[in-house]
C-alpha cells in the first residue's frame, strides 16, 4: 500500500499546534525561538509594501467611461 506523502508533514503540524494548545502566536514563538537556537544562517527578506489593488480590464458592467 503506497502512504500519502504529506501524512507525516500533517503528523508533525498536528504535534506542533498540540504542544502549543493550537495558539498560533505561541507556535510561531517556538518555531522562531527553535530557528534562533539551531546556530544556522537564515534569509531574511525585506517586507513587500501593499500595492494598490487597480483592475487591468474594465469589468464591463457599465457603458460609461
Amino acid at each position: 500500500m503506497i502512504l500519502d506523502p504529506t501524512t507525516e508533514i500533517k503528523q508533525i503540524r498536528h504535534q506542533l499546534g498540540a504542544d502549543d494548545d493550537f495558539d498560533l502566536d505561541r507556535i510561531f514563538d517556538h518555531l522562531l525561538r527553535r530557528q534562533a537556537e539551531s546556530g544556522r544562517n537564515y534569509v531574511r527578506r525585506p517586507g513587500r509594501k501593499p500595492t494598490d489593488n487597480k483592475a487591468l480590464h474594465r469589468s464591463g458592467g457599465s457603458s460609461r467611461f
